[in-house]
């Protein structure tokens, strides 16, 4: 598997779960770093290349990990560095590493492992909707399997010892990806994060820590990883995920039944932009496919796939419309790529509104 080849699939998080319509993904990471080996911002580059190859073997030979494909970050184009990103299989952080850095990815994208990142190893599991159970399970069970190859950085007293103090511990961040427009648009988004924000969550944007709310996309996750297991971790956090999903579905059936022409109008404003603009910021298109997003979920848009909405989220990212087209595009360049592509998408279809 190559990395071209990942546009041509469906990405792993934007799937059709179940419950996708609220809680789009579910992401659970560990954190783990190897004994006696220094911290990557602390390590010279030859340390660096010679860790990245021995994990490299260590983790391609894992059971867990059969048919995978492993790039270093030196040898990716800003347009391959930004796919991943877009795709959410490596931090901004990592992006913008070089030699000695990389990646190891299953081929179906549900587990990606950056090495030498702010941590020797970052593991995560990645599904559609609510699943973080599940994937935790999955990411265990390579991190399990690791471990009896490599030997971790581990107090008896603190847990596994990162590079950030705020990880040490567990090493675990579970999160979940939630499409919020229904309180947003009632105003009620603000109360939900200062509540999610007492109780010890936080939350961030689409591409997570230092990114905004893109189309109504929410990121909740665990701050605390020291004094908790791994399993009580998750089982909170799906419990908080579950009661603000349900004051979503609660805040869309008042917007339906309460202002269904304001609703209307909205879903209707963005169709109108999509299928008639001819430049296209990608935080606009966002915001635009979160009103039509809404809109089927809610059941006032007629004859527009979920999928057709996932594919438009990701091929309209900058790096996805760079490998399409095969070389680099300037701002204004992919506005305009992006306008077309969505004109043409939406064109195509009969929708009744």
């Amino acid at each position: 598997m190559k990395i071209e080849d990942l546009i041509v699939q469906p990405s792993v998080w934007l799937g059709n779960a179940d419950d996708s319509d609220v809680i789009v993904s579910s992401r659970v990471r560990l954190a783990r770093n190897i004994r006696g080996e220094a911290f990557p911002h602390k390590a010279r580059v030859e340390d660096s290349v010679r860790l990245w190859e021995r994990l490299q073997s260590a983790i391609c030979g894992l059971p867990s990990m059969d048919k995978s494909m492993s790039v270093e970050m030196d040898s990716l184009s800003w347009t391959y560095r930004h796919v991943l990103r877009e795709r959410h299989l490596i931090s901004i952080e990592q992006s913008e590493k070089g030699k000695g850095s990389g990646l190891i990815l299953k081929h179906d994208e549900s587990i990606a492992i950056m090495v030498n990142e702010e941590d020797h190893l970052r593991m995560q599991a990645l599904s559609s909707g609510l699943a973080l159970k599940a994937i935790w399970q999955k990411i265990d069970e390579v991190d399990s399997e690791l471990e009896q190859n490599v030997n971790y950085a581990f107090s008896r007293r603190l847990g596994y010892l990162t590079a950030c103090p705020s990880n040490v511990g567990t090493g675990l961040r579970a999160s979940a990806m939630l499409h919020l427009p229904a309180l947003n648009l009632l105003n009620e988004m603000g109360p939900v994060i200062k509540g999610l924000t007492r109780i010890g969550l936080a939350v961030r944007g689409l591409l997570g820590e230092g990114t905004e709310a893109s189309g109504n996309m929410f990121q909740i996750s665990n701050q605390t990883t020291l004094g908790e297991s791994e399993a009580s971790i998750v089982e909170r956090l799906t419990d908080v995920v579950t009661e603000v999903a349900g004051h979503e579905k609660n805040a869309r059936v008042r917007l339906a039944e309460q202002r269904k022409v304001f609703l209307k109008d909205y879903v209707g404003r963005a169709y109108g932009v999509m299928v008639n603009a001819h430049l296209l910021s990608s935080r606009e298109l966002l915001d635009l496919l979160s009103a039509m997003r809404l809109g089927v979920d809610v059941g006032i848009v007629r004859n527009v796939s979920m999928p057709l909405i996932h594919e438009l989220m990701l091929l309209t990212q900058p790096g996805h419309m760079q490998m399409m087209a095969k070389r680099e595009l300037s701002p204004e360049e992919r506005d305009q790529m992006r306008a077309q592509v969505t004109r043409e998408k939406f064109k195509k279809l009969s929708i009744e509104i």
